[in-house]
C-alpha cells in the first residue's frame, strides 16, 4: 500500500514536471518565433484605493487605504501571438495588513489562430473571470468566488478555447492549483471546463466545473460548481450567479455554498450605480465567517482612466455571537 502511494505522488511530481516543461517549450518558442516581429504594447498601470469608515461605532477608525497596484507590459507580438507580465502589489493576510507583497500576477503568452486560442505561462483562470468582467466594479469589491476564496485569480498552467459560433465559447484549463501566490507548493493539479452561451443579443449563460487535486493522503479533492446567468443592455446589466464548493479545505462534508446578484444603471456618460446583495453559507455551518452582505453605490468617471465609487455596506454574519456592522466607503482606481 506505500508503495502504491509513493508511486502516486510521484505520478503526481512528474505530471507537473511534464506540465511545467511544457509551459517553458511553448514560451521559449513563442520567443523565438516573435524576435523578428515588432512589439506593438503598452504600459500596464492600475491603482485601487479607497478611504473609509466603519459606521454606528462609538469610536470608528477611518482610514486611507491602498488595496492594490498593477504594473506591467501588455503587447502584440504578431498577427496571432500576444503577451502579457504583470506584476500586483497588495497586502498579504500572511504577514499582516501593514505590510505589502509583489507578485508575478500575469506571465503569459496567447495564441490565436481561427476559432482556437491557447494561453500558457501564469495566466487568468476561467473559474470567474467572465462573472468579474460582467460585475465591472473589482477595484470595489471582488466577485463572489474571490471575494470569498472559492479559488484563485491566477494560477501556472495552460488555458485552450474554442469559438465555434457566435453563441458559444468553450473552454479547458489546467493549472498548479495553488494560485499565483504559493505556486507548485502542492500536488496534484486544478482541471477546470466551462461554456459561455450567448442564446439573444445580451444575454448571457456561464457554467463552469472544476476539479482540484487533494494534497495528501487524507485530502479530498475540492469541486468547484458555477452557473451564472445576465442581461446586459443599452443603460443597465443585471447578473446573478450560483457557486458551490465540496470539500473546502481538502476536508470531507467541508461544503460550501453561495449566491451573488448584481446590477447596474447608466445615468449618463459619467455616472451609474450599482447595488450587489452575497449570501455565503456552508454544510452545518462549519464556516465561522458565513454572512450575508450588501453594497450600494455610485461610480463617477472622471476620465478613461479614472474612477471614484461612493458606497455603502451591510454585512450580515450568521454566527450569533457577531453583530451586523455597516461602513461607508470611497473607492477609486486609476492608472493607464
Amino acid at each position: 500500500m506505500l508503495l502504491l502511494l509513493h508511486h502516486q505522488k510521484n505520478k503526481q511530481t512528474n505530471m507537473k514536471k511534464i506540465l511545467l516543461s511544457i509551459v517553458a517549450t511553448t514560451l521559449i518558442g513563442v520567443s523565438m518565433q516573435a524576435q523578428t516581429n515588432e512589439p506593438k504594447g503598452k504600459t500596464v498601470v492600475q491603482v485601487f484605493g479607497n478611504f473609509h469608515s466603519e459606521l454606528a461605532e462609538e469610536k470608528p477608525k477611518p482610514a486611507f487605504g491602498l488595496e492594490r497596484t498593477y504594473l506591467g507590459y501588455e503587447g502584440k507580438l504578431s498577427e496571432s501571438l500576444s503577451m502579457q507580465a504583470v506584476m500586483d502589489i497588495g497586502k498579504s493576510s500572511d504577514v499582516g495588513d501593514m505590510h505589502y507583497m509583489a507578485y508575478i500576477k500575469k506571465a503569459e503568452i496567447s495564441w490565436k489562430k481561427g476559432d482556437f486560442t491557447f494561453k500558457g505561462g501564469m495566466i487568468s483562470t476561467t473559474q470567474f473571470n467572465f462573472q468579474e468582467k460582467f460585475w465591472g466594479h473589482r477595484y470595489v469589491m471582488k466577485s463572489f468566488q474571490d471575494q470569498y476564496k472559492f479559488g484563485s485569480s491566477a494560477d501556472l498552467g495552460l488555458a485552450a478555447y474554442y469559438n465555434p459560433t457566435s453563441w458559444l465559447t468553450m473552454d479547458l484549463i489546467i493549472v498548479n492549483g495553488e494560485g499565483y501566490k504559493k505556486v507548485q507548493s502542492n500536488e496534484g493539479f486544478n482541471y477546470g471546463i466551462g461554456a459561455t452561451l450567448t442564446p439573444l443579443k445580451g444575454f448571457q449563460i456561464r457554467l463552469y466545473s472544476g476539479l482540484n487535486q487533494g494534497n495528501g493522503i487524507d485530502k479530498k479533492d475540492a469541486l468547484n460548481l458555477a452557473a451564472f446567468m445576465g442581461y446586459k443592455g443599452k443603460d443597465f446589466s443585471i447578473g446573478a450567479e450560483y457557486n458551490h464548493k465540496m470539500n473546502t479545505l481538502e476536508t470531507n462534508s467541508y461544503n460550501q455554498s453561495g449566491l451573488s446578484l448584481y446590477m447596474s444603471y447608466i445615468l449618463n456618460k459619467h455616472i451609474n450605480l450599482y447595488a450587489r446583495y452575497d449570501e455565503l453559507s456552508s454544510t452545518d455551518d462549519w464556516y465561522s465567517k458565513d454572512e450575508s452582505s450588501a453594497i450600494l453605490g455610485a461610480e463617477f468617471k472622471l476620465s478613461k482612466n479614472i474612477k471614484i465609487s461612493p458606497n455603502l455596506r451591510l454585512s450580515m454574519p450568521k454566527a450569533q455571537e457577531q453583530d451586523n456592522t455597516y461602513s461607508a466607503y470611497i473607492n477609486c482606481s486609476f492608472g493607464l
